[in-house]
């Protein structure tokens, strides 16, 4: 069969998929500022003979493998950009640009797309229809990438789109998948507090803004659980609040910021509302005023049913995975939401948890870390989803 080919492709290629993805996070770059990384992808790709397009909305790559039969226009995405977080794993390939890291796995999710394109390239003639792999920008920092590159033409004429996350906290051999809701909205708030400041010793003459503060704090940990239908899901989180000042003195500005995580748009809605309220009357009580900023970031991610099916029916036949898991939705965000809106498709995550560790570090830690061995049942997965989808809906019109 001509998926065991590939998979032995793939397993060949192994090494090579390591190599990759241990070079890319020595040497991590930040969205919207990446530049080597981008260049380094379309030289892969150049190489392999694929049509490439570079700064696919602004510095996005993408590159085309056209099969020699007739098919579906398939398209694969992994991100590339890195985090503002110093490493601590200590590991030998560990990033050489301080403050920066591959804190996300998205090295590993490059490495995979790379060697799955050599792989695929190597049968191009058994393959029905037309690959686009996606490499994608800024999938970390909203606006993100996606946006851009969607609107630069890198979804033109594409019937379906895959996509995985390497998941550390998930086991390795392990898939999971879901239709509809996956992953979270992912908003922004800013509350800035001007109060009035003073000395230590005359409390009575200002606004003390970390007093007021801390009240909105607590009061907006009870907007869920009094505002929101329990039947609903919603988080809301301070992620930080400042206010310096000296020992002896009454803060009179503070800052919070924080973030919304939700899945459906009518609460999405509401809790913006209710910050705002909260914020406006909270402050008119201690006769202080404020400023109230929030920014809808990632939409929810959410899967088309058909398609999140199709990819667990491929996965339960690629040798390494354990196991299919229907998961629950995740509060974390992603951008691949756009995607979804545009064509259809769906989103995975691919357990790379490392095995033997007394703790498991999570994404966005200065020590988290993959097992590398995920790379290649990922690349697996979309490998098969590849060579075996057929899109009914062409079928369907062409009768």
């Amino acid at each position: 069969m001509l998926e065991h080919k590939l998979f032995k492709l793939l397993d060949a290629a192994y090494n090579e998929m390591v190599d990759i993805r241990r070079y890319l996070h020595q040497y991590p770059e930040l969205s919207f500022e990446e530049e080597e990384t981008p260049a380094y992808i379309a030289s892969y790709h150049e190489k392999l003979g694929h049509e490439v397009k570079t700064n696919v909305g602004n510095r996005g790559i993408t590159a085309r493998l056209k099969g020699g039969k007739p098919g579906p226009v398939i398209a694969l995405r992994a991100d590339f950009d890195a985090l503002p977080i110093q490493e601590e794993t200590g590991l030998p390939f560990q990033s050489k640009r301080d403050g920066i890291m591959h804190a996300c796995g998205h090295d590993g999710h490059t490495a995979t797309l790379l060697v799955l394109a050599k792989a695929l390239n190597n049968i191009q003639a058994d393959i029905n229809g037309t690959i686009v792999f996606i490499h994608q920008h800024a999938e970390e920092y909203a606006p993100g990438g996606a946006i851009e590159m969607i609107q630069d033409g890198c979804l033109d004429d594409v019937d379906v789109i895959f996509g995985t996350h390497l998941w550390a906290t998930v086991p390795y051999g392990v898939m999971q998948y879901k239709d509809g809701a996956m992953m979270a909205a992912a908003d922004r708030f800013e509350i800035n507090i001007i109060g009035k400041g003073g000395h230590g010793a005359t409390p009575h003459l200002t606004k003390d803004a970390i007093v007021i503060g801390s009240q909105l704090v607590t009061t907006i940990q009870q907007l869920v659980s009094r505002r929101i239908d329990p039947q609903e899901s919603a988080v809301v989180s301070i992620g930080s609040f400042e206010a310096a000042n000296a020992f002896n003195v009454i803060a009179d500005q503070a800052k919070l910021i924080g973030t919304v995580r939700t899945f459906n748009n009518d609460v999405r809605d509401l809790i913006e509302e209710e910050l705002e309220r909260i914020t406006r009357t909270t402050c008119e009580g201690a006769n202080a005023d404020a400023d109230f900023h929030y920014s809808k970031g990632y939409p929810p991610v959410v899967n088309h049913k058909k398609e999140a099916d199709y990819l667990a029916t491929c996965a339960s036949s690629v040798p390494g995975i354990q196991k299919t898991e229907y998961m629950k939705p995740q509060m974390t965000g992603e951008d691949f939401s756009y995607y979804l809106q545009h064509v259809k498709g769906s989103f995975f995550f691919t357990g790379a948890q490392l095995p033997n560790t007394e703790e498991t570090y999570p994404h966005h830690h200065p020590k988290f870390d993959i097992d590398e061995r995920a790379m290649l049942l990922a690349a697996k997965i979309m490998g098969k989803a590849v060579l075996d989808y057929k899109d009914e809906s062409k079928r369907s019109d062409q009768k």
